[in-house]
């Protein structure tokens, strides 16, 4: 685990070019951002492994929510680099840093900070839509499926012009922009009435 000491990788890829949006399907921490994420936690106050993953799903809105399965072999690898320590907390292990542990987040501290800040407004937009959409299914249990959908639908088109020309990217962004026009205001896509016809 860890790609050699953390495998100098950090900030290459997260989140893709959309500020984190591609997070959003299937995206995982890598084993050195997971490790970055654990040390900037374990900054804040030592915490025992559920106590993590509680604070990561808390920070992240509910977006990110790692399994013990992907924590504790994380801490095992922090604890065996000499990066953490553990002390017994009753039936628990309560992990800290070490003095190595808080140099290398001390050098790595902005990179961390950002993965948790992707992780935040990712879990901000997820709650902003759910917010916006609550009672949906009450009112049609098909449409909550098919607002996903259509959301997805959206961001992999998005994803498949990358690298378009100037030409073709002034017309997706004729698309979107009538497309957010109609769905703000929804009387600007009818047809409007003929009341002057007798003119």
């Amino acid at each position: 685990m860890g790609g050699g000491r953390f495998g100098g990788r950090f900030g290459r890829g997260f989140g893709g070019d959309l500020g984190g949006e591609d997070f959003t399907r299937g995206r995982k921490l890598t084993a050195d951002e997971l490790q970055l994420v654990i040390l900037a936690l374990l900054a804040e106050a030592p915490a025992h492994g559920y106590e993590l993953i509680r604070r990561l799903e808390e920070r992240s809105g509910g977006f990110y929510k790692p399994s013990p399965g992907v924590i504790y072999p994380s801490l095992t690898y922090l604890e065996e680099t000499g990066l953490a320590a553990v002390t017994q907390d009753g039936n628990r292990k309560l992990y800290s840093l070490t003095d190595e542990g808080k140099a290398h987040h001390e050098a790595h501290s902005e990179e961390a900070a950002r993965i948790l800040d992707v992780l935040s407004r990712i879990g901000a937009r997820m709650a902003d839509v759910r917010e916006a959409f609550t009672g949906v299914n009450d009112l049609d249990p098909t449409l909550g499926q098919a607002f996903h959908d259509a959301r997805f639908a959206l961001k992999s088109a998005l994803k498949s012009r990358r690298g378009a020309d100037a030409d073709e990217l002034r017309r997706i962004v004729a698309i979107l922009n009538r497309a957010a026009a109609e769905i703000a205001n929804p009387a600007s896509d009818k047809a409007p009435s003929n009341e002057a016809s007798g003119e």
